[in-house]
Order: C-alpha cells, then sequence, then structure tokens
C-alpha cells in the first residue's frame, strides 16, 4: 500500500492538506445545498410576518415598498448565508477532529510503544521489542521502530557478551591462582620440596597469569580504538620478516615447517608495522597451538585489488564451518579444554582483528573442516 511506504512529512502534509479539502468542501456542498432552503425559509417567514403586504401593495408606495422588500431580501441572505455558515462550520470541524485523531493516533501510538520500550531496556530488559504497524512499514516511524530493535538487539548482545566475558575472565584467573595457591600451600605445609622444578612451574603460572591480564588489556585497548596507529609505507616483507623471527625458535622446539612464500614485486602497504607484525604474530602462534607435528605453516602474499592479502595456511586441527563465524569471538576457542592446555588465553584472534581494522583493513577466517587446517587472512591497503 502505497500510504504505508510515504514518509512521515509526506503522511503531515497530505493530512493538512486533507483537512482543508473537507472543509472547503463541506462548505461548498453546504452552502449549495442548504443556503437556498435557508433563504427560501427565511422570505417565507418575512413574507408570513409582514401579511403578505411587501411585495402584493406596491401600488401607492412604491418606494417605499421597495425599500422595505430590499430590507427584507438583505435579512433573509444574511441570515441564510450565518445559518448555512455555522453548519457548515459544525460538519467541517467533526470531519477535520476525526481526520486528526486518526493521524495523530498513528503518530502517537507507535512512539508511545517506543517510550515503554525504552523504559523497560533502561531497566534491564534488553529483550524487549517494538512491533511495526503495517500503516508505519515504509515511512519515518517505521524506519525508526526498526533502528530502536536493531538496538535493542545489539544492546542484548552486547549484555550477555559482557555476562559470559565475566565469566570467561573469571574461569581463565581461576586456574593459575588455583595452581599458585596450591603449590604455595604444599610449600608452607611441608608438603612440597622447594626445588628448582617447583620455582619454574611457581614461575611459569605467574607469566600465564601476567599474560592473561596483558592481554585483557590490550584488547580494552584495541576495542575502544585507543591503541595509537602510526601509518606508514612499510614493505610487506619487514612484516613478515619480523613476525617469523619472533616465532622461529618455538616453530623449531615443536618441529613443524614454516615456510614463507616468495615475497618479490610486491607493493608497499599503509600501515603500523609494529602492529602489522603483532597482528601477523597472533595469527602464527595461533598456527601454532593448533598444529601438530609434524606438520607446517605457510606464509604468503597476495594482492587483492587495492588491498594486500597476508595468509597464513597451516596443516593442523581445522575448524568446523559452524565455528568459523565465532573464532573472532573473545575467549571462544572450538576446542576450549585443548587451548587451555596450550596456554592460549582465547583473546588473541580478538586483538588481531582489531588491530588489523585500526589499519583500515578486514580479516577472515576459512577451513575445509574438522583435521583438514584452516586459513586466516588478513588484508591491509596499499600505499598510494
Amino acid at each position: 500500500m502505497w500510504w504505508a511506504r510515504t514518509s512521515l512529512r509526506t503522511k503531515l502534509f497530505l493530512s493538512y492538506l486533507a483537512v482543508v479539502l473537507i472543509v472547503v468542501v463541506t462548505v461548498f456542498i453546504v452552502m449549495s445545498v442548504f443556503a437556498p432552503d435557508f433563504f427560501g425559509a427565511s422570505m417565507h417567514s418575512m413574507m408570513s410576518g409582514s401579511g403578505g403586504a411587501g411585495m402584493g401593495g406596491m401600488g401607492g408606495h412604491e418606494n417605499g415598498n421597495s425599500d422595505v422588500v430590499s430590507t427584507n431580501l438583505d435579512a433573509a441572505f444574511r441570515q441564510a448565508v450565518t445559518q448555512g455558515l455555522l453548519l457548515s462550520a459544525s460538519l467541517a470541524t467533526v470531519a477535520a477532529l476525526a481526520l486528526s485523531f486518526i493521524v495523530a493516533r498513528q503518530i502517537a501510538n507507535p512512539v508511545r510503544r517506543m517510550l515503554t520500550a525504552t523504559r523497560r531496556i533502561g531497566s534491564g530488559h534488553y529483550a524487549e521489542r517494538v512491533s511495526v504497524p503495517p500503516a508505519n512499514a515504509g515511512d519515518d516511524l517505521g524506519q525508526l521502530a526498526a533502528s530502536f530493535n536493531d538496538m535493542a538487539s545489539a544492546l542484548e548482545k552486547t549484555e550477555r557478551r559482557r555476562v559470559e566475558l565475566i565469566g570467561d575472565v573469571a574461569h581463565e584467573l581461576r586456574t593459575p591462582i588455583a595452581t599458585l595457591t596450591g603449590y604455595l600451600e604444599g610449600l608452607l605445609d611441608g608438603v612440597v620440596e622447594p626445588s628448582p622444578e617447583t620455582w619454574a612451574r611457581l614461575h611459569t603460572e605467574s607469566s600465564r597469569l601476567r599474560r592473561i591480564v596483558d592481554d585483557l588489556q590490550e584488547l580494552s585497548r584495541a576495542e575502544a580504538r585507543q591503541i595509537p596507529i602510526r601509518a606508514a609505507r612499510v614493505p610487506p616483507a619487514a612484516i613478515i620478516n619480523v613476525a617469523c623471527d619472533r616465532v622461529a625458535a618455538e616453530y623449531a622446539e615443536k618441529g613443524l615447517e614454516l615456510r614463507i612464500a616468495a615475497l618479490t614485486g610486491l607493493p608497499d602497504v599503509m600501515a603500523d608495522q609494529d602492529r602489522a607484525a603483532q597482528a601477523l604474530t597472533n595469527l602464527l602462534t595461533n598456527a601454532l597451538r593448533y598444529t601438530p607435528a609434524p606438520g607446517s605453516v605457510d606464509v604468503s602474499v597476495a594482492r587483492e585489488g587495492d588491498m594486500l592479502a597476508f595468509r597464513v595456511r597451516d596443516t593442523g586441527v581445522g575448524i568446523a564451518p559452524e565455528n568459523l563465524p565465532r573464532v573472532f569471538e573473545r575467549f571462544y576457542r572450538v576446542e576450549k579444554s585443548r587451548a587451555r592446555a596450550l596456554g592460549g588465553s582465547g583473546i588473541g584472534l580478538t586483538i588481531t582483528k582489531a588491530l588489523v581494522e585500526a589499519m583500515h583493513g578486514s580479516i577472515r577466517a576459512e577451513s575445509a573442516g574438522l583435521g583438514r587446517g584452516s586459513v586466516f587472512t588478513f588484508t591491509l591497503p596499499i600505499a598510494n
């Protein structure tokens, strides 16, 4: 229906125009239909009151009778017009009020529903939504209602993630704290010997705890867009070499082969070299954790339009299709028990995504399925 697709401004204009037209048409109809009857009735009343002399006794008093007739006609006309205007004004007012009430209800009801929903969301009911009447489906109020529902959905999703984040952070911190507490209590009670192995275990757990706190701080800064990005022309080889040098020893220790494709003939990218190397390092570390030996990880760079794509392909455990959309969420793990055993905090990919997007790039994950490896790709803009 065209009315449902009309903007609110147009609806208001058309409603005002309809009120004016109703008034004009009502006045015209009433004056055309009823005014002659009013005039005839008035004339009949005046003629009856004067005993018929007003029109029939003109013989010797022509001038005087003409004045009387003129006065009577004028009075009858005025009375007829007055009655017609009063009736037309009454009918026009009723019609205008009825139309105004209908239009006002169409405008006020959605606003009132949104006001009620806003108050409920403010009190913590994030599942609240407003319905969009068919008459407002395509106008500004309908779009406002749809935007309101989108906002409510985003708030509900944010609140759910906040609750999940609190639980995940508590779980992540509980494990190293429990380990440290157990060892320290054993040392105090004399159950655990203060051997080099014990001190190494305490150092490992304290380092893990510090790493979790540092990652949380980095994640908070990244998602709040508070990490300074110093963009400059950077050769892609510089980013890859720095990242690969950081993880080379760990790859060699685990027995994984780290292979780098040819990097010749590639344009520079506009990025922060340290942050880009950090993002690539996170992807290489993630591939290291989830690729069993013997295996390999390939790093390559290719041009994609006006972007340069950095790709990390591994022969690891792979990712199920239903898990691909969530791999960049905070604390989300495809295999939670395995990831915790490997020491991952669960937010490295989230930080990587925030860093890449802060440099005006994008990131994606691909996998053919479990046991078939995975591919992580992020893009950076090519420097002009």
